[in-house]
């Protein structure tokens, strides 16, 4: 059994069935989430600020700009529907996640995009791309394509949730459907899908960032969604390799 087996295995163990108990799973890993998430798009995300925040809901000798500490709190906004939505036990369609960018977005839309019509919990209005290649949908066809593809997750094999999640996340940001936050918000509605599905959620670390953007270039230059589905397993098992050394040491003991 690999790493990422062993993950999976040892969440499975936990019977994960409230919300207090996700917390309880969770702990630690939410604030770790958070500031990799935000840290792969902004620099300015420090984990100290990320900490305090979570845990005090607010920070101490704060020198960075507004935008930072709003998405940094925005985070812990977020994690708290995340938590709401698992004891809920709503699926992931496009009015949730709509809500988790909005969570995710609120305060911090430039003055352009605010002006052009743009905002949180909506999906663009005009079009924004990203990537090397400019990859996006046209804004009138991001419903269609959310809907098709939030379709696509339903009744999902136990064994292919990875593949799944991979799946999801390269199209998800391909399809771009957000004026901003699709980052943010395409790797937290990933994590949504896998633990309501009985995966552990990913930590995608921003070390990594290269082979990350790298896996998503290869699916939006030539459809392959291996290099995707690999990189999270890899990032599974980084997620959770000190948790499963601590477990297997108190048993070894």
């Amino acid at each position: 059994m690999d790493t990422y087996e062993k993950a999976v295995a040892l969440w499975r163990r936990k019977q994960i069935r409230t919300d207090a108990e996700l917390a309880e799973a969770l702990n630690g890993h939410s604030v770790s989430f958070a500031y990799h998430s935000g840290n792969l798009e902004n620099e300015h995300v420090t984990y100290n600020d990320t900490r305090e925040i979570f845990d005090h809901d607010g920070v101490t000798s704060y020198t960075g700009d507004l935008r930072t500490l709003f998405e940094i709190r925005n985070a812990k906004d977020a994690y708290e529907l995340f938590l709401l939505a698992f004891r809920d036990k709503r699926p992931l369609d496009e009015a949730l996640v709509k809500a988790f960018q909005q969570r995710l977005t609120q305060n911090t839309y430039d003055t352009r995009r605010y002006q052009l019509g743009e905002r949180p919990g909506e999906y663009k209005h005009h079009d924004y791309v990203t990537g090397k290649n400019e990859i996006g949908a046209a804004p009138e066809d991001v419903a269609d394509e959310m809907g098709e593809l939030l379709d696509e997750l339903r009744d999902i094999p136990a064994d292919r949730l990875l593949r799944a999640a991979a799946y999801y996340h390269v199209k998800f940001e391909n399809i771009h459907p957000f004026a901003d936050g699709n980052g943010r918000t395409g790797r937290l509605t990933m994590n949504y899908f896998l633990v309501m599905n009985d995966h552990p959620p990913v930590t995608i670390h921003q070390e990594d960032r290269k082979a990350y953007y790298a896996a998503l270039e290869a699916w939006d230059e030539r459809q392959a969604l291996a290099p995707m589905e690999s990189f999270l397993r890899e990032q599974t098992a980084k997620t959770w390799e000190k948790q499963i050394a601590r477990y297997e040491k108190l048993f070894d003991d």
